[in-house]
C-alpha cells in the first residue's frame, strides 16, 4: 500500500466501459468528462470483458473497470434482512454494484459474479420509481440507503450521485437518506439542500482492522475529518461497527475508536450506531481465504447461524458487545439510538437490557431517531 491516502479510492479505476444505448445520455457524459479516462462502448446487455469467466481470480482487476450501463431492474426495494434475527426495515436504493475498495470480509466477493464496478446511469428511471414509492405511501416514513450493494460515496468524484440524491430528499417529508462509505469523499455535498434529510454514515472498525483488512478504504483520521466536516455542513451523521472483529488487543482498538470519534464529533450530531459481529455465508471462507491468505479472520471458531451464516459462538458476541455498547453508553448521546443489525431478542437481552419490541421495535427505534 506504500502509504498512499485511499481517502478517495476512485482513484484507482483505470478504465471505463459504456453500454451503447448509454453513451448519448448526458449523466453519462459528465461522468466521463469528469474521469478523463479511456473508455470503450459495449453492446447492449453485453460485458466489458472476459474477466468474469474467472470471477473471483479476476476480481482485483474488475475493481479498476468501472462499467456505465442501464439498470434494467428494479432501483427501490427493501433491504435482503432475514426473518430469524431482528431487522431494521431499511429500503435499498441499488445505484450500482461492486467498489473500489477491498474489504477482506466483504460479502460481495461471493453475492456477486462479475468482478466489474458497476453504476447504472439511468436515473430518470431511479427518480421515477422513488416519486412512486413515496408519493403513493405518503404516510409511510422510508429510511433509505444506497450502501448495501456498493459503497455510497466511494465513486461520488466521478459520478456526483450524492448532488442529486440529497436535493432531492431533501424536498421529502417522508423519508431520510443515509450515504454509507468508507472514503472520505464529501466534497461534493457541500452547498446542497438537504433540510436535514440526509444522513451521512461511515463504517468503522479497531484501528488495526481498518488498515489491514479494509485495502484502499480512508483512515480513522480521514474517516473522522470528513464526517467532522459534514457537522459543519449541518448534516446528520451515524456510524457502523459492522463487522465487529475478534482480534489481539480488540478491546484496546475499539476503545480507541470510539474514544477519537468522540473527540471529533459531538455526540448530539450521532444519529445512530449499529453493532453487528462477523458474519458470512459460507462460501465467503473460501474465497477470502484464497484471495488474503494472511488474513486471519476465517481462523477462527465459527457455529452456523438460524440464517446459514457462519457466526461467533454467542458467548464471544455477547462479550465483544458488552465491551463496545458499554463504551459507547458512556459517551452517546440520549437521543442516539444504538443498535443490533441482525441479532436476536435474547443478545439484545443480554447486552442491552431490552428487547426492540419493548420500545416499539427497530424501525420505530430508527424512523424516531431519523426524524429528530
Amino acid at each position: 500500500m506504500g502509504g498512499k491516502s485511499w481517502k478517495d479510492p476512485s482513484d484507482f479505476i483505470d478504465r471505463i466501459y459504456v453500454e451503447e444505448s448509454c453513451i448519448d445520455l448526458s449523466y453519462t457524459r459528465e461522468i466521463l468528462n469528469r474521469a478523463n479516462l479511456p473508455y470503450t462502448l459495449i453492446p447492449d446487455r453485453g460485458k466489458p470483458n472476459d474477466l468474469d469467466q474467472d470471477y473471483v481470480n479476476n476480481l482485483s482487476a474488475g475493481k479498476k473497470q468501472l462499467f456505465l450501463c442501464e439498470n434494467r431492474g428494479h432501483f427501490f426495494k427493501p433491504c435482503p434482512g432475514t426473518r430469524e434475527y431482528q431487522c431494521c426495515d431499511y429500503q435499498v436504493l441499488n445505484t450500482g454494484m461492486n467498489c473500489p475498495m477491498d474489504c477482506v470480509y466483504c460479502i460481495l466477493q461471493a453475492y456477486l459474479n462479475a468482478p466489474w464496478l458497476t453504476f447504472y446511469v439511468n436515473t430518470e428511471k431511479l427518480f421515477k420509481e422513488l416519486d412512486e414509492s413515496l408519493h403513493n405511501n405518503s404516510t409511510r416514513f422510508f429510511r433509505i440507503g444506497t450502501g448495501e450493494f456498493t459503497d455510497s460515496l466511494a465513486i461520488d468524484r466521478l459520478t456526483q450521485l450524492s448532488c442529486l440524491l440529497v436535493n432531492y430528499i431533501g424536498k421529502q417529508k417522508n423519508a431520510v437518506l443515509e450515504l454509507k462509505t468508507k472514503s472520505g469523499v464529501v466534497e461534493n455535498l457541500e452547498g446542497l439542500e438537504h433540510n436535514g434529510r440526509t444522513i451521512v454514515a461511515w463504517s468503522l472498525n479497531s484501528p488495526v482492522i481498518m488498515k489491514k483488512e479494509e485495502i484502499r478504504s480512508a483512515s480513522l483520521d480521514e474517516r473522522l475529518t470528513a464526517a467532522k466536516y459534514c457537522v459543519s455542513l449541518g448534516y446528520k451523521v451515524a456510524f457502523h461497527f459492522d463487522p465487529i472483529i475478534d482480534h489481539h488487543d480488540w478491546q484496546d482498538g475499539y476503545a480507541e475508536t470510539i474514544r477519537r470519534l468522540y473527540e471529533e464529533i459531538p455526540a448530539e450530531s450521532i444519529v445512530w450506531i449499529s453493532l453487528g459481529a462477523l458474519r458470512f455465508i459460507p462460501s465467503l471462507k473460501e474465497i477470502g481465504i484464497r484471495r488474503f491468505p494472511r488474513s486471519e479472520i476465517y481462523y477462527q471458531e465459527f457455529i452456523e447461524g438460524l440464517d446459514g451464516k457462519a457466526r461467533y459462538f454467542r458467548p464471544n458476541r455477547v462479550k465483544l458487545y458488552q465491551f463496545i455498547y458499554n463504551c459507547l453508553k458512556m459517551k452517546a448521546s440520549e437521543k442516539t439510538c444504538v443498535y443490533f443489525c441482525m441479532e436476536s431478542d435474547e443478545i439484545w437481552k443480554e447486552v442491552m437490557g431490552f428487547v426492540p419490541a419493548d420500545k416499539g421495535g427497530i424501525p420505530f427505534m430508527l424512523d424516531k431517531a431519523g426524524r429528530a
